[in-house]
């Protein structure tokens, strides 16, 4: 396959699967921010290490100055200078399917155009008065509708192995940037494998990533903070989990092998098993912000890597 194809399948995959993690992130900051809080925490603080954990703290401020519900969602959902948001994100979705609509099912490029369409007539007075939460679920939906077409419609070849490792790389980057920014705010005294004294908060984290029915299969019990980070980071068949993602990257990598990847394959597979056979307690007592941050690096690089292997290496 062309190198310029399968840049262009797997940031169409990549940035639809970001556009609904954004808008899974934006829904647990938004609804969080309406929860009561005690005087030690600041109500914008979820806000602040959103912006500061997607390094978007530049230009946000150089925009709108200051932190608001109504200013974050404006420029995390529509603002085309940020290119995160989620107008940024279904565009460049849809551009990059337009350049390879030969190489699409109808299916898999009607998902795409219609979501693009669809968007460019939302405004912010429309999410205001209707509520956010009606927007995120539509996102999510289409994202939804975009990855079962091309999993029911596409050939089983090259093509929908660059979409699945665009899908699940920036899934891996999402849930740790989502548990970081959490883990990041709780008090320092806050006992982890205790149940959590702010129920509702967690429970809108794993709301956010669907995993709040299979938190009550796997574990059946009151929410702490500990076994969130067990689910979301080494449950191999939690859908979203970090463990589960690199096993999908690794998986991927192996069978688009070619004679430049080997050293690419070897990290994503170091990751994929030492995921495999960690232990929460030990990243806990290690510091679980501290290490997600190292693997946040490692998820760079491993996107730096798979451009410069497969893919035409361009800043994105």
């Amino acid at each position: 396959m062309l190198s310029r194809t399968a840049d262009h399948l797997y940031w169409m995959a990549r940035l639809m699967e970001r556009a609904e993690n954004m808008a899974r992130m934006l829904d647990t900051s938004h609804r969080i921010s309406l929860m009561p809080k005690s005087g030690e925490i600041s109500p914008d603080s979820g806000w602040l290490s959103l912006l500061a954990n997607l390094g978007l703290d530049e230009v946000y401020y150089a925009k709108y100055g200051k932190i608001s519900s109504e200013a974050m969602l404006d420029f995390m959902i529509f603002a085309p200078e940020n290119p995160s948001s989620i107008h940024s994100c279904l565009r460049g979705a849809r551009e990059n399917a337009h350049a390879v609509r030969g190489t699409l099912t109808s299916e898999v490029w009607e998902a795409a155009n219609a979501t693009w369409l669809a968007m460019r007539q939302q405004n912010p007075a429309t999410l205001l008065e209707r509520g956010p939460g009606e927007f995120f679920e539509w996102v999510k939906y289409r994202s939804h509708l975009s990855r079962g077409a091309a999993l029911g419609t596409m050939m089983q070849d090259e093509g929908l192995r660059f979409m699945r490792l665009g899908t699940f790389l920036e899934r891996a980057d999402n849930t740790a940037r989502i548990l970081d920014t959490k883990f990041r705010t709780l008090p320092a005294d806050t006992e982890l494998a205790a149940p959590a004294p702010d129920y509702y908060p967690w429970s809108a984290l794993l709301h956010s990533v669907s995993a709040f029915e299979i938190y009550r299969k796997v574990y059946r019990d009151l929410i702490s903070p500990q076994r969130v980070a067990e689910l979301l980071v080494l449950r191999p068949d939690m859908p979203r989990s970090l463990s589960r993602c690199m096993k999908e990257v690794y998986t991927n990598l192996q069978a688009l092998a070619n004679r430049s990847s080997a050293e690419t394959e070897r990290r994503a597979g170091e990751l994929e098993a030492e995921l495999r056979f960690a232990r929460i307690e030990q990243l806990v007592a290690d510091s679980l912000p501290a290490w997600l941050d190292q693997f946040l690096d490692r998820i760079a690089d491993l996107g730096g890597r798979i451009a410069d292997d497969f893919l035409v290496p361009v800043s994105r």
